[in-house]
């Protein structure tokens, strides 16, 4: 019989069927999730659901989703359809539809995304709050955080801070090539040529300052610079900030929220953006999502929003290493 807190090794012979969790784990990520919906009950956020097949995706360069073909009965033509990587638009289009505040518990995929924190079907809670901002929704998670993991209130600190405090570097004001010296200062090296800025603070956030943040309680960090808005309202202030947090503990990352953004047109740049970096890194060109665009123009309420990974902060509630020992059946099982 299998020990409560060791997963069934896909390697043992005869194994491979069984699932990546044990039955004991199985239960507590059930009792997790009910503790989760209870949360959003008695604060009157309303549980929604939304499809997971849809005719686009995101615009993203660093995010792939996964395609599927769809052929209707009797029809010989196919069209391509995918698999979501998050509800985000459909979400945001039932904001716009005057729906209140909602929360949705439910399946994301993305392609390539295989690891230790990383499978490319993946259980996503992402709830948006009408009426408030960055730091309102903050707390709201770290109440939600200290109830599913039992941790202290979360520390605090804005992205600029904390690369101050951690490298000496500015990110408003640094150069392409300050920025390549300081990551070989901290032995960073890479063989390909990287010329742009937020990937080389990219590369000195997930190789120097991530892997030591959160290790006592959470970490809050907020108001990035603007290059780095995504989805996020920019505040234009000097230097301009876009509203937006992550959310990390034990130097994984938990979450991503975000002020959203109300523009129609300002999204629909950020897109076409996206698609001119897609063409000129031969990347797989992808079509904008109309209906998101006209949600956008219809009008949606001044809100916040965050995905928070459910596998992850079970994991970690629970005290293993790997993603793979909280879910039923992980990648190599299926």
């Amino acid at each position: 019989m299998l020990k409560n807190n060791v997963s069934p090794s896909s390697s043992e012979e005869g194994l491979a069927w069984q699932p990546s969790a044990t039955s004991t784990t199985l239960h507590k990520r059930a009792h997790i999730i009910s503790t989760v919906r209870k949360f959003f009950a008695e604060r009157n956020v309303l549980e929604v659901d939304t499809p997971l097949m849809c005719q686009h995706s995101v615009t993203d360069p660093h995010v792939t989703g996964i395609p599927a073909i769809f052929q209707s009965l009797g029809e010989t033509s196919e069209k391509i359809m995918y698999l979501q990587t998050s509800p985000e638009y459909a979400m945001k289009r039932l904001l716009a539809s005057g729906i209140g505040s909602i929360y949705q518990i439910t399946k994301a995929f993305r392609q390539g995304e295989v690891g230790k924190i990383h499978n490319p079907e993946f259980t996503m809670l992402e709830w948006y709050r009408i009426g408030y901002d960055h730091h309102a929704l903050m707390n709201e998670m770290d109440e939600l955080l200290m109830l599913v993991l039992s941790t202290l209130p979360a520390e605090r600190i804005s992205y600029t801070d904390l690369f101050l405090q951690q490298l000496n570097v500015n990110v408003h004001t640094a150069t392409l090539q300050e920025l390549k010296n300081c990551a070989a200062t901290k032995n960073i090296f890479l063989q390909a040529e990287i010329n742009e800025k937020d990937v080389w603070l990219d590369i000195l956030w997930t190789h120097y300052i991530e892997p030591k943040v959160g290790q006592e309680r959470p970490l809050f960090l907020y108001d990035f610079p603007a290059s780095q808005a995504s989805l996020a309202k920019v505040r234009h202030e000097t230097p301009a900030h876009a509203s937006r947090f992550e959310v990390y503990f034990k130097g994984v990352e938990l979450a991503n929220g975000f002020h959203e953004l109300q523009d129609a047109e300002e999204q629909k740049k950020r897109f076409e953006k996206d698609s001119a970096y897609r063409k000129q890194n031969h990347l797989p060109e992808k079509t904008i999502d109309q209906y998101f665009l006209a949600a956008l123009n219809h009008g949606l309420p001044d809100c916040a929003g965050v995905a928070l990974g459910i596998d992850r902060l079970i994991m970690l509630a629970l005290g293993f290493e790997r993603v793979a020992d909280v879910l039923s059946f992980d990648f190599s099982r299926v």
